[in-house]
């Protein structure tokens, strides 16, 4: 009888043994390398050693002393990684502080434009536009009033021109079309008002103005008048151009001009020259730029 009861005490401590040991690699795979419990794994080392001795280990969960904050591992590396400042609440950070950079540099660039805007203006700068009354490409007239509320983009060349107001007139063209149609245009947008003035006021009538314009843009409006009449208005807009003398009636001539857009705001005063150095975008920028400071 004795020797039945060894047998299956040697049985039991067998299976006790190998179910510590089972728990011990259990306990091994599922605490991260480095932070395992001493105490878990020492008190199973003891288990597997001595259980006749009665050895009591604490169990994973279990005791004050050696109990973890979290439930599984992927918990604990989910706190490792991310702590008191998250992934999320960086990327909101850097945003916030790039959009208030991006509008302190718009601000910025705004006055800037605003103050150079209003130096053009300043006593002791000359002044460029002024009033004037001319006839348009269908033969009405058109005045310095007609530009009042709204922005005018003004150029000044002739019908005759080989090639520099060709090219121009085509940029000018592109840059209406990229101002009409710009997302951010809305109805309160003061409209553009194109304006071609003929330097040459012998050959470019009405009639030649019409014909004319209409290959580049149906909204360019021509304006032509007598020779006096051009003369003062290129004055006021500081335009400078020049014809051969001696020229004789029917006799091809070219004329000499400034190449420049002369953008003016509602109320008819200079903002801002454009050349020849301006690609139709960037100067399709610089004037969205001007209206959308109106009135800010």
């Amino acid at each position: 009888m004795l020797s039945t009861i060894s047998k299956t005490g040697a049985k039991n401590a067998k299976t006790f043994g190998l179910q510590c040991q089972r728990l011990s690699t259990i306990c091994a795979s599922r605490i991260p390398r480095g932070v395992q419990n001493k105490a878990c794994l020492s008190g199973l080392n003891g288990f597997n050693g001595s259980a006749s001795a009665g050895v009591k280990t604490v169990g994973l969960g279990e005791g004050s002393a050696g109990r973890r904050g979290y439930k599984t591992v992927q918990e604990q590396r989910s706190r490792y990684k991310s702590g008191p400042f998250s992934w999320t609440a960086g990327v909101l950070f850097l945003g916030a502080g790039a959009g208030l950079i991006f509008y302190f540099r718009y601000e910025k660039a705004r006055m800037e434009r605003k103050r150079i805007a209003e130096a053009a203006k300043g006593v002791g700068r000359p002044k460029v536009g002024g009033p004037f009354e001319l006839l348009d490409h269908k033969g009405g007239k058109f005045s310095s009033e007609d530009m009042k509320g709204k922005y005018s983009l003004v150029y000044f060349g002739f019908t005759h021109c080989p090639d520099i107001c060709p090219e121009e007139l085509d940029k000018m063209a592109q840059m209406i079309d990229l101002i009409n149609n710009s997302p951010t245009r809305t109805s309160s947008t003061p409209a553009l008002l194109p304006i071609f003035i003929t330097c040459d006021p012998a050959r470019d009538t009405p009639a030649v103005l019409a014909t004319y314009l209409a290959e580049f843009h149906p909204s360019i409006i021509g304006l032509t008048g007598t020779w006096e009449q051009i003369k003062d208005i290129c004055k006021k807009y500081r335009v400078y151009f020049s014809t051969p003398e001696g020229v004789q009636k029917g006799q091809d001539y070219l004329v000499d001009h400034s190449i420049y857009f002369y953008l003016m705001d509602p109320e008819g005063d200079f903002v801002e020259a454009i050349g020849r150095q301006h690609s139709p975008e960037q100067a399709a920028r610089i004037i969205q730029e001007h209206v959308g400071d109106w009135k800010r």
